[in-house]
């Protein structure tokens, strides 16, 4: 048996596990629990940050289109979101790592994941003001590019969406203030109000405008999202207000608060550039909030929360929502593809946020599925067949598209 060789300079060794042990600390979070010392490193700490590269795409398409002579770069928006993620996702693979639980409260303290999240808005705004003075100031740009450019700005307005939906979930007045900057560029402000107070309550029900029934299409989802959102949202205020004896149409209206910010950008930008930035404007946010509802539309698509015997819904649990745990769109996305643990605990901050076993999983992140979602026969042959065997091969107890139903029940039979 070999002795073990002693260290010629333990004052040496002692340093270096210092030197080790602050490392951990400034990279981590440290504990002793029962005597015994913790500690635990959030490996994707510093891959955040990577997410505020998003709202400058408009600024780094231009450097590509003009710079380099790369015409697709008017296009790296979409190109971005429809073909660089899906790769990435599938190159990277998932992270099913979560936080320790003791780490949590120091996790969700720590600024910097804040920072990440919060300084997407002011450069969303730069982004989206130097688009806008460069379609103003080249009237003559090719329709091609002019177009590729809006998608762009779209792709950015609908990513701001995830960013104010991180916001918007949090106490600090500042925080929610931001979320509905954000929401802005998209004219999505009611967004703001409905998902907080409406979809958090009715999801995965009848009643939830933003959860997508087995066998709608999105292109049948919609409308009907975009229009009973807005009802939802409108109603809520309407209600909150008349509790506290006030006007719909008072200053304290939450929706309207967020429409007049929207007016006021659009017209700021329109009254300094002149009348024809607003169709741009107008094309961008179109793009930027239909891109929120393809995420909706997949999130909890024909997923129900059963009626019990007091004809109320039962709680919403794991199983009620589609998860991702890909790497990269949940990078870009601020944790949204660990939706089941959102809607358990919509206050949570992003890095806070655990994968559950028993939560349903989608097979691509949401990247991959975005494209999918707009071609119905292909979304219904990848995800019909998952709905199925969530409910075991009781299709009755998924949440049916009513005109659907008939059609489905024969199809995968009631169970």
């Amino acid at each position: 048996m070999t002795a073990p060789v002693k260290d010629a300079n333990p004052g040496c060794k002692d340093r270096r596990a210092d030197n080790r042990r602050k490392v951990v600390e400034m990279a981590g979070y440290a504990a002793i629990i029962d005597g015994q010392a913790l500690h635990w490193a959030d490996r994707k700490r510093w891959l955040w940050s990577l997410g505020l590269v998003v709202p400058l795409f408009p600024v780094l398409g231009a450097a590509l289109a003009l710079g380099l002579g790369v015409r697709a770069g008017w296009w790296i928006g979409p190109i971005w979101v429809f073909a660089v993620i899906p790769a990435l996702d599938a190159v990277l693979g998932s992270d099913r790592s979560n936080p320790p639980q003791w780490a949590h409260t120091a996790l969700d303290a720590d600024p910097y994941y804040r920072w990440c999240n919060g300084l997407f808005v002011p450069l969303q705004y730069a982004a989206l003001v130097a688009a806008c003075w460069w379609v103003a100031r080249n009237p003559d740009m090719p329709l091609v590019d002019w177009l590729g450019l809006c998608l762009t700005v779209g792709t950015v307005g609908g990513t701001a969406i995830a960013a104010a939906h991180e916001l918007g979930h949090k106490k600090p007045h500042l925080e929610r203030w931001l979320a509905k900057i954000a929401l802005a560029q998209s004219a999505y402000g009611h967004f703001y109000v409905e998902h907080n107070r409406g979809h958090h309550t009715r999801v995965a029900t009848p009643a939830d405008p933003a959860s997508s029934r087995m066998g709608e299409s999105f292109w049948a989802f919609l409308p009907r999202t975009v229009l009973g959102s807005l009802r939802s949202a409108w109603q809520l205020e309407a209600d909150r207000l008349g509790r506290a004896k006030r006007s719909v149409w008072s200053t304290g209206n939450h929706n309207l608060q967020a429409w007049a910010i929207t007016v006021a950008l659009f017209g700021a930008l329109s009254l300094w550039l002149g009348p024809m930035v607003l169709a741009f404007l107008l094309l961008q946010a179109v793009v930027g909030f239909c891109l929120l509802e393809v995420v909706n539309y997949l999130e909890h698509y024909g997923l129900l929360r059963q009626t019990g015997a007091d004809g109320r819904p039962e709680p919403c649990l794991p199983e009620h929502s589609w998860n991702s745990n890909h790497l990269a769109s949940n990078l870009l996305l601020y944790h949204l593809e660990r939706h089941s643990d959102h809607h358990a605990h919509p206050a949570r901050r992003y890095q806070c946020l655990r994968h559950f076993d028993e939560a349903p999983q989608l097979p691509s992140g949401y990247g991959g599925m975005l494209a999918v979602a707009l071609v119905p026969p292909l979304w219904r042959a990848v995800m019909d067949p998952r709905v199925v065997a969530h409910y075991g091969g009781d299709v009755s107890r998924a949440h049916l598209h009513p005109p659907a139903r008939e059609a489905l029940l024969r199809r995968w039979g009631p169970g």
